[in-house]
């Protein structure tokens, strides 16, 4: 029986792959005498686009956020594309973190909620043991309001993602799509992206990933190395 691998980050791949060589290929290639600026536009989006599916496929593991991110490049591709008002291109920088966020406050009311696969899931902790703890210290109920204290974090997290997003994208992209100027200038807001809101967002995410450690801790007396999955 074929078993489908396991899934590593590889953070710096991701970041040349999705950030880096887009980047440039829009920067550099997308004038006349290089690919053009239907060419570089394809190409540039061609990597984030190919990365994500192969991520996609190999792994044979459905994830929501990574779904957004491919549509988010499909729909630069057509505004670049379709010579759209460059406008759209600002709206859905920001659509799309702001639908992440909305998504995780309203999963918090169904049987699915987002934050529990974001971060208290069985492949990273031991959960088991830790909803064992949780009932023998009577602690339940008040991790539950630190479970729900950490998805309102995420979603301000991911709110001020879409606003700087928004900022961003407004502040850098001011040609015509369809344009070389257009392409250089997406090349230029996706590297600055990382700098300014990719590196931030993270800190926030780790931030809230050990308050959220920190209030298991407390609410079952574990050390934060004995809440780890063991492997």
């Amino acid at each position: 029986m074929n078993r489908t691998p396991t899934h590593k980050p590889r953070p710096m791949v991701d970041l040349l792959v999705s950030v880096i060589l887009p980047s440039l290929i829009l920067m550099k290639l997308s004038g006349e005498d290089a690919l053009g600026v239907s060419g570089g536009l394809v190409a540039a989006l061609a990597f984030p686009l190919g990365w994500g599916l192969f991520e996609l496929v190999k792994y044979r593991k459905f994830n929501f956020i990574a779904l957004l991110g491919l549509v988010s490049v499909l729909m630069t591709g057509s505004i670049g594309l379709f010579e759209l008002d460059n406008q759209w291109l600002a709206i859905k920088e920001a659509a799309v973190p702001a639908i992440i966020g909305i998504a995780v406050l309203v999963s918090t009311f169904t049987p699915y909620p987002l934050i529990r696969a974001l971060l208290f899931n069985s492949s990273v902790m031991d959960t088991e043991i830790i909803k064992q703890k949780l009932e023998e210290n009577n602690s339940t109920e008040m991790f539950e309001k630190k479970l729900m204290n950490a998805t309102y974090f995420i979603a301000g997290s991911f709110a001020f993602s879409a606003t700087m997003n928004y900022v961003l994208a407004k502040w850098i992209v001011t040609s015509p799509s369809g344009t070389e100027a257009f392409n250089e200038e997406l090349g230029q807001m996706t590297l600055y992206s990382y700098p300014m809101i990719a590196i931030p967002s993270m800190i926030m995410m780790m931030a809230i990933f050990y308050y959220l450690w920190r209030s298991i801790s407390k609410a079952t007396g574990l050390k934060l190395e004995d809440l780890m999955l063991k492997k």
